[in-house]
C-alpha cells in the first residue's frame, strides 16, 4: 500500500483513547502500533497494528469542512454492503460517530495486503501485465455498476434523479466555497457550459465517485484487484461520471511533474489499451451500445477534480490537509480547468461521442 510515516502532528490523536474504546469491541486487541498512510488529500488514514491483527482507521480531518464533505459515516455503509460481493472491499469492524474519542468520527476496516499502482503508465511492467491490469480495473468498475444496490441495502444511499444536475450544484458551490482569491473565470465558464449541456437522466447505479488505478489494491503477485478504497464520494448515481473519470489520464499529459497522464505515451508499445478500446470493454460488460455526450461526462469529471483540488489547496492554507504537498497539488486545478475548457469547446463539444 502507500508508504507508512509517523502519524503528522495535525492529525494526532489520544492513542490511548482509542485503544480503550477498541478494545472493548475488538477480543484480543492487546497493544496498539499506529502509523499515517502518506498518499491521499481527504480523509486521513492509519494503519493500526494490534495483537488482534492489522486494520485500518479512516477518519475525518481537523478542523472546518466543507459542507458535505468528508462523510466517513458513507464509506463505511458502502463498504459494509458491498462486502461478500462481485466488488472486492475490506471487511468493515466498526464506525464510531462519537467525536469524543479522538476528535472525529471514524472508522475501523480489515487491512488487506496489497500494491497500489499510482502511475498509469505502470512503469516496471511487461506490456501483458499493463493490459491485465487495465482490465481488471475495467472489470471491477463494470461489476461494481451491476450491482443491485438495492438489493445490497442501499436504498436511500443517495437520490435517484437529477443526479448530473446536482452534482454540477454540488461541486460549483464547494469550488466557490474553497477560493482562495480570486475565483478562476475558465472554472465559472465550465459551469456555465456544464449547466447547458447536461445530458438526461439515464442509468443509475452504485458511483464510487473517486474510481482510478490509484484507489485500486492490487494482489501482491497478480493483476487481480484485491480491495477498491476511498469510498468518500460514493453515492447513487450515473455511471458514466465513474467512467468518465477513470479515463482522464488519457487527456493529460504524461510528461509533467506531479500529474497521472498518459497523453504523449505509446500506449500500443506498453500494452495500455487506448481510450475507446478501454470504453468499449467496458460497454461490452455493462451491455451497453455506446455512449452519448462522452465529452460532457469527460468536462465534468475535470471540472470535479479540479474543485476538488481547490478544496485541497483551502485546507492546506488552514493546516489540516492530509498530504504534506496538498499546496502543490491545489495548483493543478489550474491545468484540469483548462484541459476541461479545451474539451468543451473543442469539435466533440456539439454533443458527438462514443
Amino acid at each position: 500500500m502507500s508508504a507508512l510515516i509517523p502519524v503528522l502532528p495535525v492529525h494526532r490523536f489520544d492513542e490511548d483513547r482509542l485503544r480503550a474504546y477498541l478494545a472493548d469491541r475488538i477480543p484480543g486487541l492487546g497493544g496498539i502500533a499506529v502509523r499515517q498512510f502518506q498518499g491521499g488529500q481527504s480523509n486521513p488514514t492509519f494503519r493500526l497494528d494490534t495483537g488482534a491483527g492489522s486494520f485500518v482507521l479512516r477518519k475525518k480531518p481537523p478542523g472546518p469542512l466543507l459542507p458535505s464533505a468528508h462523510q466517513v459515516e458513507r464509506e463505511y455503509r458502502v463498504i459494509a454492503a458491498l462486502h461478500g460481493s462481485a466488488v472486492p472491499v475490506p471487511r468493515a469492524i466498526l464506525l464510531c460517530e462519537d467525536p469524543d474519542i479522538i476528535g472525529t468520527a471514524f472508522y475501523v476496516m480489515d487491512c488487506v495486503d496489497g500494491r497500489i499502482l499510482e502511475r498509469p503508465e505502470l512503469e516496471g511492467h511487461t506490456p501483458a501485465d499493463r493490459s491485465a491490469v487495465y482490465d481488471a480495473m475495467n472489470t471491477t468498475l463494470a461489476a461494481l455498476h451491476s450491482v443491485d444496490w438495492a438489493a445490497a441495502g442501499l436504498g436511500g444511499f443517495g437520490r435517484t434523479e437529477h443526479y448530473l444536475t446536482r452534482q454540477i450544484d454540488r461541486w460549483t458551490r464547494q469550488y466557490r466555497a474553497s477560493v482562495v482569491g480570486e475565483a478562476d473565470p475558465v472554472m465559472e465558464e465550465l459551469i456555465v457550459w456544464l449547466t447547458a449541456n447536461t445530458p438526461a437522466d439515464a442509468r443509475i447505479t452504485i458511483a464510487h465517485g473517486d474510481f482510478r488505478l490509484g484507489n485500486l489494491l492490487f494482489a501482491p503477485e497478480a493483476p487481480r484487484v484485491a480491495a477498491v478504497l476511498d469510498w468518500e464520494l460514493s453515492t447513487l448515481g450515473d455511471p458514466l461520471g465513474d467512467l468518465a473519470y477513470c479515463c482522464l489520464p488519457y487527456h493529460l499529459p504524461a510528461e509533467m511533474d506531479g500529474v497521472k497522464g498518459l497523453r504523449g505515451i505509446d500506449l500500443a508499445a506498453l500494452g495500455i489499451p487506448t481510450e475507446d478500446e478501454f470504453v468499449a470493454a467496458y460497454c461490452r460488460r455493462t451491455g451497453r451500445d455506446g455512449i452519448a455526450s462522452w465529452t460532457f461526462y469527460l468536462t465534468f469529471s475535470l471540472f470535479r477534480l479540479a474543485a476538488i483540488l481547490q478544496g485541497v489547496h483551502a485546507r492546506a492554507v488552514q493546516g489540516n490537509a492530509s498530504n504534506s504537498n496538498a499546496l502543490e497539488v491545489g495548483r493543478r486545478a489550474t491545468l484540469l480547468a483548462r484541459t476541461a475548457q479545451g474539451l468543451a469547446l473543442g469539435p466533440l463539444a456539439l454533443g458527438q461521442g462514443h
